[in-house]
This record gives structure tokens, sequence and C-alpha cells, in this order.
């Protein structure tokens, strides 16, 4: 073999100080040495916080079962996986055949929050060893990696914990140092692109990070719960890893925080209550204020299609919604009664008005062209907008929110409880229902627009991946007898029938029969959430990056976001003594 050296797994850290590295023993035929990075002393783990969706979750392996709380769910038995997010296109197809099997009475009760647990045993997905860096499935496992979706965060946590550990090389002949190739490239990146507005990297910035070792960890969490209750999970894990680290007689004392959309709600949580215990923190397309797209998919279904997606996206993006559930039937038996999916909704601070209610009314006739010969007529269409909220009568989006007996209501309560598990409760599942948007606006309330003093944040601005920054309720010209419309007869129409693509049937005054449904996503943003949204810390924090070219999901899959990620954790290094 022409190779001087093979790689070696990681070292491991050892209670004296030490440290230890697995390797086989070769004759001496072989002559190959194996080589073994050792790392610094001082140790700042970062841990990669996923988003909703983004934690495999599994029924609880010992649920307890008591007169006032049962842990046991009702489908999936003690430790069975039940949502593992598909990996790569076969994956998809197929769980989205299985998903569109599933009943609302089964999605209700797969999905009970309080039957649930985070799942370690999800899939990892390691790429070909970087550079000679070798990870093995154990140590990551450790780590927390199979607690998160693979395709999502696999490649981010093995780039933070390969490039982040490999600064410097050294050349044996020549003894000279020589800067890592994956810091080159950010070295000489145009600080313009795609709107990263960076200063240069320099190679005494790297001096000052190449004296830290930081392995990269993974904390998922229960995403049905209050984003209050997964930050205590967050904080018992950061607490935790600290502490392995000083057993291990290391210097750790602080930790940086990669989060990911509504991660960056529960890191932003636990940092209130630690701070001192956290270096900094990377939010990347957080939801800052709320996203509208948590209203429509609670009252309409998943959106399966997009007016900035190709075919192949459209495709994509039917699989998807038939996974989470592509009609009101089958999302509200899951989000209504789960405080951390609610959380997810436009909050107190997002721009009012947001959601809107309008009529396309015909303005008479005008000559169609084809072809260059106006030879058609067709009838032209004006919206007119009668409702706009939150507004001077509900100015509170929660008292929205709470609202179940409008036509246009988020929650249909009829909806929420097909398996019948609330119906011994005292109020039934409306109670429920109440409870779990009071636990929202409580943790909206509570977070306001706190973030941890060392922060940056990137989001999506582009009109290629449009999202949600409005919802707006649109029907055409009503039929039926003659009737003027006022904003207060449309609100107080009733309805009298859902349609398919989540459209309603409503009827004014009990004469005019109108038909609404929600207009497409018109808001540059990541597919997902606004623009609107993800500018939310601007002003806040040390620094926000309105950039484009990827979608919500695969934003850490992006290179150039990956790339940003890096830049910004050595930047938040240089603030540390």
């Amino acid at each position: 073999m022409s190779e001087s050296t093979r790689p070696l797994p990681s070292l491991i850290p050892l209670a004296h100080g030490g440290w230890e590295v697995k390797s086989l023993m070769s004759s001496t035929d072989f002559m190959i040495r194996g080589l073994g990075l050792l790392p610094p002393n001082s140790v700042i783990p970062v841990i990669v916080v996923p988003g909703i969706m983004g934690t495999n979750l599994r029924a609880r392996r010992k649920p307890r079962l008591g007169r006032k709380r049962d842990e046991r769910n009702g489908v999936a038995k003690p430790g069975e996986a039940v949502w593992r997010p598909p990996n790569g296109k076969q994956d998809g197809v197929r769980d989205a055949y299985r998903w569109s099997r599933r009943t609302p009475t089964d999605r209700q009760m797969l999905f009970d929050p309080a039957t649930l647990e985070v799942d370690d045993k999800g899939p990892i997905v390691l790429p070909s060893p970087e550079d000679g860096y070798v990870l093995s499935d154990d140590d990551v496992r450790l780590r927390g990696w199979g607690e998160v979706h693979a395709d999502s965060y696999g490649g981010l946590l093995y780039a933070l914990q390969t490039r982040l550990n490999q600064t410097f090389g050294f050349n044996d002949i020549s003894k000279t140092r020589s800067v890592k190739q994956h810091w080159k490239k950010l070295m000489v990146l145009d600080p313009q692109t795609r709107g990263m507005n960076l200063e240069p990297l320099t190679e005494s910035q790297l001096e000052k990070h190449a004296q830290h070792y930081f392995p990269a960890y993974a904390v998922g969490y229960n995403w049905l719960e209050d984003c209050a209750t997964s930050s205590l999970r967050l904080e018992q894990r950061i607490l935790e890893i600290i502490e392995s680290w000083k057993s291990a007689r290391r210097t750790c004392s602080k930790v940086i925080l990669v989060t990911h959309s509504m991660g960056g709600l529960v890191a932003r949580a636990c940092a209130k209550r630690i701070p001192d215990k956290i270096a900094g923190v990377v939010h990347g397309v957080m939801p800052a204020l709320g996203a509208p797209a948590a209203y429509r998919r609670l009252a309409c279904g998943t959106e399966a299609f997009s007016p900035s997606n190709g075919a192949i996206e459209d495709l994509s993006g039917a699989a998807i919604a038939k996974i989470l559930g592509d009609t009101t039937e089958m999302t509200t038996p899951v989000l209504a009664t789960a405080p951390g999916a609610l959380e997810l909704l436009p909050n107190h601070l997002y721009p009012q008005p947001w959601l809107h209610i309008r009529v396309m009314m015909s303005t008479g006739l005008q000559p169609a062209t084809h072809g260059g010969r106006g030879d058609t007529i067709r009838h032209r269409e004006a919206p007119v907008d009668y409702l706009h909220m939150p507004s001077a009568k509900v100015s509170n989006p929660y008292d929205l929110y709470r609202d179940m007996k409008s036509w246009y209501r988020m929650i249909d309560p009829l909806l929420a409880d097909p398996a019948r598990m609330y119906r011994r409760r005292p109020g039934g599942v409306e109670n429920v229902i109440k409870l779990a948007i009071a636990a929202a606006e409580k943790f909206h309330r509570s977070l306001g627009d706190y973030y941890h003093p060392n922060t940056y944040a990137f989001y999506g601005i582009d009109p290629g991946k449009l999202a949600y920054g409005q919802l707006r309720w649109s029907a055409p010209q009503r039929t039926g007898a003659p009737l003027a419309l006022t904003p207060a007869n449309v609100a107080d129409a009733k309805a009298t029938a859902r349609m398919p693509g989540g459209a309603r049937r409503v009827l004014v005054e009990e004469k005019s029969a109108l038909q609404f449904a929600p207009e497409s996503q018109e808001s540059a943003g990541d597919g997902t959430v606004p623009h609107q949204s993800g500018a939310g810390p601007a002003g806040k924090i040390k620094q926000v990056f309105a950039t484009r070219g990827y979608d919500h999901q695969g934003a850490y899959n992006d290179e150039q976001m990956l790339m940003l990620t890096l830049r910004l954790i050595v930047r938040i290094v240089q603030e540390l003594p």
C-alpha cells in the first residue's frame, strides 16, 4: 500500500485525563502506521437541536399506569418506533403509502404526547471518511445522533465533528503547517455569497479555534409537548454533557447550540435559564414569530403544492402531505391538543393582520387576447376584502385560535377526538384544546423576544421558495339570491360543508352560498417559514443573515449554509476568554 498511515477512530476520553484509541494488531509485514488525532483538553461540545418532527419518537418503554395518567400508547407496543421520518426517496414513497392508510383515530392514539419518548435507536448514516476522519456507529449513538432524522441532520453532525476538529495539517517532510481545505474555502469565499455578508476568516482566528475540541452531539425532544418542557430535557442534557467531560478531567464549562426551525424556540427557552452554560447559538430557519402555515395545516391539512415548485417538487410535496396528513380530518386529532405544534402558530409579535377573508367580485367583461386576436371574452375579477385578523375587534391571536365556532375556525372540535380519548374529561376535548392553546400562549409571552447574548441566525428570503406570510380565504363571486355582503354577515356565515383541498362552503344569512378556499403561498421564504418570521431576531442578536437557495427542511444540507454555520462557530469562539 502506498499510504504511510491509516486513520483510527476518534479517541475516547479516560477518567484519569488520558485518551484511548481502538485499533487492531497486524503482522509486522503490514507497514502502515495508525493515526489517531489527539484533541485539545479544552472541550466545547456543539449540540444540534432539531426542528418539529425532526426527532424520532417511540412508545414509552416503561409506561406508568395511574388513575389520572395512562402512558400506554393505544397502538404501539412499549419501545416500538412511532415516528421515524423517511430517509431517501424510496423510504418516502413507502411511508406515504403506509401513512395514507392510517385513520384519524390511529393518528390520534399513535401521537398521544403522554405516551411517547425520544427514540435514540433511529437510523444513522455515516458518510465516507472525510479527510481521514473515522467515526463509529457506537460512538455517535452515545452522542445522540440516533435521536434525530438522519437525512436532515446526519450531514450536519458529521461536518461539525470532522471539520471543526481538523483545522491545520502538518507536512512531515517540509515541517510546515497548512490550513485544511474546508477552511481554505471559507477564507476565500465571497462574503456577499447568497446573503452571508461575513468579514473574511483569518488564520489567527483559526489558531484560537484550534485550541478547543468540539465533539458534536444531538439532543432531540418530544415535539408534541410544550417547548418549555422540551427545553428542560435540553438543559438536563447540556449539564450532563458538561459534567461528563469534567469527570474525564477536561476543561469544559460551556456548549454551543446549533438549532433548526422549532429547535430554536426550545433552545431560546433553555438559554434563558442557563445563559452561563452556553457560549453561543446559531439559529437556522427559526420561525421566531411563528408561521401562518401552522394555521393552514390545522384548518385545511398539509399543503401539497406551491406556485414556486416544479413538477418533481410537487410530487415530493404530495408524498410529504400524505405522511403528515393532507386533510384537516388527519391533522386535527394530532395537532389540536399538542402544545408544541401550536407553538408554531403566529405569536403575539407576528405582524398583524395576517389572516384575511375575501371574495373575488366580477367587475364586468373584457376581451381576452389569444395569439394576437381578441376573439373571446372573460369575466374580470377583483378581490374585495371583508375581514382582517387579528384586528381591533380580536387583537389577541390566541383568542382567534380559541374560537371553535366561526366558519373560518382553525380547529373543529368535532374532528379532534375520533378515538374518544377525552370524552370523560371535564369539558371534553374542547377544554383540552383550550389548555393546549393556553400553554402555547404562556410559552410565547414568557419567551418574548429573548435571545442569548451571543446569537447569530440565518433565514430564507427566497422568492423561489414561497411560504405563507399571510393566509387568505378566498371565494369566487357568490351564487344564489342577490345579497349585499358586509364584514358582519361574512363573519357570521354558517359553514355547511368541507370540500376537497381544504375549501369550506358557507351560507350567508341563509341566502347566499360561498365556497372559500385557502390561497397559495405568497411570501418569499424557505417554503415553510416566511421572511417576516425569519427576520424576527433582527436588532436583538449579533447578526441576522437573509439567505436563499434552499428549502426549509434541507437548510443544513446546503453546503453554503453549512459553511456559514462553521464560520459562525469560529466567530463565537473568538468571544471566549
